[in-house]
């Protein structure tokens, strides 16, 4: 499939798989490699330059190659980044929002030693207009640092229902300091109910069952994001984390054209050692299903959200308090069902 909620993260060595129906399995306590990660709208800002100075830039939509064209022009007047140099190095980079993670970012090359850069370059999204036409624009300019330190310059942002799609001049913006909601990420993204629990290896008589075994009961969501007008044809996808081979990928049916849908979908994960499940995350996906690629909605994650997985340092153990009181409910609570309401998030 097209989309992905998290880049590849972990693979484990082995892998075993019990012929029962729902059920795959995985040796937890088997890592061999890490990469990757997934970065936010804001991603690598290190900078504390207030934002100032304004963009150039035009809006269009191709209709007969369905792609929206992001002419950006230039900047004039941006803060200065490094004083000792009196030097910034710009770049443009864009995000259709709310929906970032199937569409991607685009950026501009950088233009090096200047407060007043000059591009001239087209930004290319293929999509379609009605799809558009749900979305927000944010257009943001950064400071490229070698080592990666990026520092935000400004930014502004467009609901793209309400542009004007006749006017395809050039016009110039002022670039504001970050929006509060994306940087604190206050976006309503819908609400699952969900049930977990753990059955210690054991636990129902003598070798039953021969391995752990975490049940994750998918109920329903509530207010998913709806990116076009006919609705939302959506499916939950799991992985147990940090195993992101196909042994641990389940998905749900697909709900169509509800904002609300009902799953009632129990998934079984085995090979679990009581241990694995402070190491472990569960992450569940909301999608909107289209032929072509799908739409990611929200997604949550469950573990104990410490950073780590088997000792190493990786991003996706980022449960919220929220995620990781669940979790543990469950930890502490063998062979019984723990009920939860959780905000689904970006992930």
């Amino acid at each position: 499939e097209s989309d992905t909620a998290s880049e590849i993260s972990f693979q484990f060595n082995k892998h075993k798989k019990t012929p029962s129906i729902g059920s795959h399995s995985s040796d937890m306590a088997s890592v061999s490699s890490v990469s990757g990660s997934v970065l936010s709208v804001y991603s690598g800002d290190f900078g504390s330059v207030d934002a100032q100075g304004t963009v150039e830039f035009a809006l269009d939509y191709d209709e007969k190659n369905r792609e929206f064209q992001i002419h950006v022009s230039q900047c004039k007047d941006l803060a200065v980044v490094d004083e000792k140099k009196g030097r910034s190095d710009p770049y443009v980079k864009t995000y259709l929002l709310p929906d970032k993670a199937r569409m991607g970012k685009r950026k501009t090359s950088v233009k090096k030693r200047t407060v007043n850069p000059i591009y001239n370059e087209v930004l290319r999204y293929k999509i379609e207009k009605m799809v558009l036409l749900i979305q927000k624009l944010n257009l943001s300019v950064w400071h490229n640092d070698p080592l990666g330190r990026n520092s935000f310059l400004g930014e502004i942002e467009i609901d793209l229902a309400s542009w004007d799609w006749s006017n395809r001049k050039l016009n110039w913006y002022m670039l504001k300091p970050r929006s509060l909601s994306a940087v604190n990420g206050v976006d309503h993204r819908g609400v699952m109910n969900l049930s977990i629990k753990y059955v210690p290896p054991g636990s129902l008589g003598p070798k039953n069952p021969p391995s752990g075994e975490v049940h994750i009961w998918v109920k329903d969501v509530k207010d998913l994001l709806q990116l076009r007008p006919s609705g939302v044809d959506s499916f939950v996808k799991c992985y147990v984390l940090p195993d992101t081979s196909k042994k641990s990928y389940q998905k749900t049916r697909v709900i169509k054209r509800d904002t609300n849908p009902v799953f009632n979908h129990t998934i079984v994960y085995d090979g679990f050692h009581t241990e694995d499940l402070k190491d472990a995350c569960v992450e569940l996906t909301v999608w909107d299903h289209e032929k072509l690629t799908n739409h990611f909605l929200g997604g949550i994650r469950l573990g104990l959200g410490t950073g780590l997985s088997y000792g190493i340092s990786v991003d996706w153990m980022d449960s919220t308090q929220e995620e990781v009181a669940f979790w543990q409910e469950m930890m502490s609570a063998a062979n019984e069902w723990i009920d939860g309401l959780l905000p689904l998030r970006s992930l």
